[in-house]
């Protein structure tokens, strides 16, 4: 079993709890903020490794949502 296929199977289990909520998520007010701060940040100074890796689970995160509402399309 490869990653991809293991979030594949999320996204379909996710896609499958009711396309209509699926295609309704999105982050938050304050999630959303964190996230602009820290691309805005990773462009102008850099971030520190925990930062990094806090950016790198949330990409993680949007790509799964995003797979879970093209999935939840069909």
């Amino acid at each position: 079993m490869t990653t991809t296929s293991v979030y594949n199977d999320v996204a379909s289990f996710i896609a499958n709890l009711g396309p209509e909520k699926v295609l309704e998520l999105k982050a938050g007010d304050e999630m959303q903020a964190r996230l602009e701060f820290l691309i805005d940040k990773e462009k102008n100074e850099g971030l520190t490794a925990q930062e990094k890796d806090e950016l790198d689970q949330c990409i993680v995160l949007e790509r799964l949502i995003r797979l879970a509402k093209a999935k939840a399309r069909y």
